[in-house]
């Protein structure tokens, strides 16, 4: 048994908002269908690094989705997407507004066609408003919304984070939620509806804590100002190897700890305060003995003391740590070679349902036949289809 094994899920986005996704749901049992232009391939197609020639990126962020191509600007294959649309009650789609209107699969369009249907826009502003048409990136939705203003040290640059924080919290789980809401009302309505999701609208409420602040009592957040952007001694600390360690000791009881581990009462004393100064003195005080010792040191050091304290990994070493490995967060997948790929594993652990690893991404188009036949259609009508240029 699988959670979402009665979705079905045209995916018309590309890159990684959407298709991140539509891949939780797909990891989740939903059947996928991944439609892209045969002329235009998703760009993470394309982007490395490549693993036996395919981008790992698309083996990953595609998995358990066919994949078939069509030419949307073809007649034919407007009506190829109007025919799956009877028995896919789903769509996500990543287009600037207005373009699915322009090639006739408007949700007005679609919606008579199947009353059922759920239609998830996702984009980087939204349908309405001025910047409705504005192109962006994930770093410019963090900077519209807010974020980026507090985020970082006193004078310096705001810091780049290493994943797509408005990309992937502020849109791909905007998306999921709200798609799996649309679906519990149609439980209850038996009609479908639009899903609206703003990258932007998604990481701005974000903003919770700081936001509260702002708005209920006037408090402009600014960078290094409360205890979690780095107002405290809530930090990352520099070793002796030029390594770093994070020490997240707010509570008393762990505050105490840290102090009692490192045989230094000031900062027990000094932490606990909340004036600046004294958090300031209690950083400087950390920084001095953090950094007379290596990461491997205080990682055995504080191995099994519970006190918030944690090295900070790379990558590789992440996928080696007890915890990850245990959870399964690491997993292979059947790639299309006949070989298996190594993937991130879905973080959803449902005790009444599986999460299915059926294969990597497929190569383009991979699927065409399958999904057409499906459609009951024969040879005669799918080399109609072949020359029309409406699979490419």
């Amino acid at each position: 048994m699988t959670a979402l094994s009665n979705l079905k899920i045209l995916d018309f986005s590309t890159l990684l908002p959407g298709p991140y996704a539509t891949m939780v749901m797909a990891d989740l049992g939903a059947q996928v269908i991944h439609i892209e232009s045969p002329n235009r391939a998703d760009m993470v197609r394309t982007t490395g690094p490549f693993a036996d020639g395919v981008a790992t990126a698309h083996s990953t962020l595609n998995r358990n989705k066919r994949a078939m191509t069509l030419d949307l600007k073809i007649p034919d294959a407007i009506a190829l997407v109007k025919r799956l649309v009877l028995d896919y009650d789903i769509l996500v789609e990543q287009f600037r507004p207005g373009v699915m209107d322009k090639l006739g699969l408007s949700y007005a369009v679609l919606k008579d066609i199947n009353p059922r249907l759920i239609y998830c826009s996702l984009t980087g502003y939204g349908q309405t408003g001025p910047y409705r048409q504005r192109a962006g990136h994930d770093i410019n939705y963090l900077s519209i919304a807010g974020i980026n203003g507090y985020s970082g040290r006193r004078g310096a640059a705001t810091p780049l984070m290493g994943i797509q924080v408005a990309d992937l919290a502020g849109g791909s789980m905007q998306a999921l939620v709200g798609i799996l809401a649309a679906v519990n009302q149609r439980h209850i309505t038996g009609e479908g509806q639009t899903v609206d999701v703003s990258m932007t609208d998604g990481v701005f409420a974000l903003n919770s804590l700081a936001g509260s602040g702002y708005l209920g009592a006037g408090v402009v957040p600014q960078p290094q100002s409360f205890a979690l952007n780095g107002g405290s001694f809530y930090d990352y600390y520099e070793t002796a190897d030029a390594r770093y360690l994070s020490i997240g000791s707010l509570e008393p009881k762990f505050l105490a700890g840290l102090a009692k581990i490192l045989d230094e009462p000031r900062i027990e004393t000094l932490g606990i305060q909340h004036n600046q100064r004294q958090q300031d003195a209690t950083r400087e005080l950390l920084a001095s003995i953090i950094g007379g010792e290596t990461l491997a040191h205080w990682t055995t050091v504080f191995a099994n003391e519970d006190v918030c304290v944690e090295p900070v990994l790379r990558f590789d070493e992440a996928c080696d740590h007890a915890q990850l490995q245990s959870r399964g967060m690491l997993v292979e997948v059947d790639a299309f070679d006949g070989t298996k790929q190594r993937q991130i594993g879905s973080p959803f652990k449902l005790s009444a349902a599986d999460i299915n690893y059926r294969h990597s991404g497929a190569p383009l188009g991979y699927h065409n036949r399958e999904i057409l036949e499906e459609l009951d259609l024969d040879d005669n009508a799918i080399q109609i289809l072949n020359r029309s240029g409406a699979l490419g």
